[in-house]
């Protein structure tokens, strides 16, 4: 079959997929090392997203990232599947060899975790509460774990607090905690991991267990603070991250299994932020 693009083709497939910042920092990595490579982003149907991806790559597409709803759904495409997305149980990142078999891998815990070392913010046998027990919370237990910091997991459906902790519990200090019972602990980081932000909602968390000291950090990224950072701020926190920092690091490990380059990260959040500005400042009205 004859190859339908004239660059090395990567993409990103979701639905909906419209709002993914993915397109804008693999082109920028490219521009950064000069590739003649191009990355766009595909909505598929959840009907058949299987046959369009495996189209994707038949017509010459090298590399795919994954995302919503489609992340548990890929494994029967991989010929190979790493550890860390057998373990996290999604995969969200795709990668053709040149023997045309495809290799399933997940970087969002990855990503997470390089986030927080590079903000200099975790530390071995840190308490870190994960509030959430769905996807977005279990692709970043194990990377976590492995680095040695004790998991807590609560969710307002405790059973799924507890099936998943259980899950993980060969792999470190890991378990479950009701929201009732969560001021009886100190935590180093909280980290929401619930789609409550994608409803601007708040996670039903009691606000003394916030503290001056206290790292928060919501999953959730959207271009202004979302309501669970104002409400850690407004109880007493210093120290409040959203998750662009994991989204270009998860990036940065896709683009690494594809083309054996780690790109400047920190180079990349800076140019999203200018983006960002330079944005919002055309649509101020003085």
């Amino acid at each position: 079959m004859n190859n339908l693009y004239e660059k090395k083709i990567y993409a990103v497939f979701g639905n909906p997929i419209s709002h993914s910042k993915s397109p804008e920092i693999h082109n920028f990595f490219y521009k950064l090392y000069n590739l003649n490579q191009k990355y766009i982003k595909i909505h598929l149907s959840k009907k058949n997203f299987l046959k369009n991806i495996s189209f994707f790559f038949k017509r010459g597409g090298k590399g795919a990232n994954i995302t919503l709803p489609f992340k548990e759904k890929v494994f029967s495409l991989c010929h190979e599947i790493t550890n860390r997305a057998k373990i996290a149980g999604s995969i969200n990142t795709l990668k053709l060899f040149e023997n045309e078999t495809i290799l399933g891998d997940n970087t969002d815990g990855i990503g997470f975790l390089s986030d927080l070392l590079l903000k200099k913010i975790v530390k071995r046998k840190f308490n870190i509460l994960i509030i959430g027990a769905g996807g977005a919370a279990r692709g970043i237990i194990y990377p976590l774990l492995k680095f040695g910091c004790n998991i807590f997991i609560t969710n307002r459906t405790f059973n799924k607090a507890k099936i998943l902790s259980k899950e993980f519990q060969n792999f470190g200090n890991i378990e479950s905690i009701t929201l009732k019972n969560l001021n009886q602990m100190k935590f180093n980081i909280i980290v929401n991991a619930t789609s409550a932000g994608i409803f601007n909602n708040i996670p039903l968390i009691p606000e003394n267990i916030i503290r001056k000291e206290t790292i928060c950090y919501d999953m959730f990224y959207k271009e202004k603070n979302t309501n669970f950072m104002k409400f850690c701020k407004n109880f007493g926190s210093n120290k409040v991250f959203n998750g662009i920092g994991m989204l270009v690091n998860q990036a940065a490990h896709s683009f690494f299994l594809w083309n054996n380059i780690f790109p400047n990260v920190k180079k990349t959040i800076k140019f999203l932020t200018k983006k960002k500005i330079k944005k919002n400042n055309k649509s101020l009205k003085y």
